[in-house]
C-alpha cells in the first residue's frame, strides 16, 4: 500500500515513524506548505515532497492519505482525498463543527472508501488493555466510571497555537477521554459540564470536569487538567477507576491496572519504548502505530474502523455538547436530533 502524508508539523513526525513499523506499507509522499518541514521530512523518510494537496494527488498513485494538519484545513483536505478516490485517515480534532465532520463523512462515503479518526487514548496499550477487561465481564456489569486526566505539563512548548485557540482542553484533550468513556460504556444520554481557565497566559479552558450518563446505565465522571501541580507528574498517562457488580477496576499511575473481585490481580501494562519513541511520549507514540496497523487491517478487509468517521460524530457531539453545557449550566440530552 502507497500512502502519503498531508502535514509535517511536530505530532506528524510520530505518524511517519509509526508507518515505517507497517509491513506492506510505504509513505511515498509528504506535503507541507513550511519548505523546510517539509524537506527535511521527505529526506529522512525517503519520500517525495510537495508543497500543494492537490498536486500531490493528481501526480502520485496512492492508497490512502494521511492528514495530520490543524482541524480548520481538515474539510477541504479530506473532501480533496474523497474527490481523488483515496482512503482517509485524519487528525483529531476531527472537525471545528458538526456540519464539517458530516460533510465530511459523506464525502468519503460517497468515495466508496475508508475514513478513520486519529483517536489514540482508547488505543494506548495500557488503556486498551482496561477496555477488553471491562469488555470481557471480568468486574461484571459496570456501573460507574472516572477516566481522569490531570497534569501541570508544559504542551504549549511544543505546540504554541494551544495556547492561542479560544477553545483548549476538551477540544484538544477532553475528546481523547470523552472517547475512552464511550470505549469502555458506550453511548451517552446526558451529559452536563464545567470549565476554568487557571493559566493566564493561555486564551482557553484548561480545567473541565464533564458528568455523563450512558445509555447502558453507567454514570461516569470525565475530568481533565493542564493546571493540575502534582509529584510524580503522571503526564501522559490517563488514569482510570470503575466500579462493576462483581468487583472494581482501576489502571493506576505508573501504568498499573489492578483488578479486585474475590481477591486482587495486579498487572503492569506499561508500554514499550519503541525504538525512535522516548519518555514520555512513548505510550502516545506506541498507540500511532497500533492505531495504524487497525486502519490498513480494515482498508484491507473492507471494514470500517472503530474509530470510524461515523463513530466519531459521536464523539464530537460530547465536545460540542461539553462547550454547550459549560456555557449555560444546562444539562445535554444527547439523544436530540442535533446530537445524532
Amino acid at each position: 500500500m502507497k500512502g502519503a502524508l498531508i502535514g509535517c508539523g511536530f505530532f506528524a513526525q510520530n505518524q511517519m515513524h509509526g508507518w515505517t513499523g507497517i509491513e506492506g506499507v510505504k509513505i511515498v509522499a509528504v506535503c507541507d506548505r513550511d519548505p523546510a518541514r517539509r524537506d527535511e521530512t521527505a529526506a529522512r523518510f525517503d519520500a517525495r515532497p510537495y508543497a500543494e494537496a492537490a498536486e500531490m494527488l493528481a501526480a502520485e498513485d496512492l492508497d490512502f492519505v494521511d492528514i495530520a494538519t490543524t482541524v480548520a484545513s481538515h474539510r477541504p483536505l479530506v473532501e480533496l482525498a474523497a474527490r481523488a478516490g483515496v482512503h482517509v485517515i485524519c487528525q483529531k480534532p476531527f472537525a471545528e463543527t458538526m456540519e464539517d465532520a458530516r460533510a465530511m463523512v459523506a464525502a468519503v462515503d460517497a468515495s466508496g472508501k475508508t475514513l478513520m479518526v486519529h483517536e489514540n487514548f482508547r488505543w494506548q496499550s495500557a488503556v486498551r488493555a482496561a477496555i477488553d477487561a471491562v469488555r470481557g465481564g471480568v468486574i461484571g456489569t459496570p456501573f460507574f466510571g472516572r477516566v481522569s486526566f490531570r497534569s501541570g505539563y508544559d504542551v504549549f512548548s511544543g505546540q504554541p497555537y494551544l495556547a492561542t485557540d479560544p477553545r483548549f482542553i476538551i477540544q484538544d484533550l477532553g475528546i481523547h477521554i470523552l472517547d475512552v468513556a464511550r470505549a469502555l460504556f458506550g453511548d451517552v444520554a446526558t451529559l452536563s459540564a464545567t470549565t476554568r481557565r487557571i493559566n493566564p497566559a493561555i486564551r482557553g479552558e484548561d480545567v473541565a470536569t464533564m458528568l455523563l450518563e450512558h445509555t447502558s446505565g453507567v454514570t461516569s465522571v470525565v475530568d481533565c487538567s493542564y493546571a493540575t501541580r502534582r509529584q510524580p507528574e503522571t503526564f501522559p498517562e490517563t488514569l482510570l477507576e470503575i466500579d462493576g457488580d462483581r468487583g472494581t477496576l482501576r489502571l493506576d499511575a505508573g501504568y498499573r491496572l489492578v483488578i479486585q473481585t474475590e481477591g486482587e490481580q495486579v498487572r503492569d501494562v506499561a508500554p514499550p519504548v519503541l525504538p525512535w519513541a522516548e519518555r514520555p511520549w512513548h505510550n502516545i507514540q506506541e498507540s500511532v502505530q497500533i492505531i495504524q496497523a487497525h486502519f490498513v487491517d480494515c482498508m484491507r478487509a473492507g471494514v470500517q474502523p472503530e474509530t470510524s468517521g461515523h463513530d466519531n460524530l459521536k464523539t464530537l457531539a460530547l465536545v460540542e455538547a461539553a462547550y454547550r453545557s459549560a456555557a449555560d449550566r444546562s444539562r445535554i440530552g444527547m439523544q436530540a436530533p442535533e446530537w445524532t
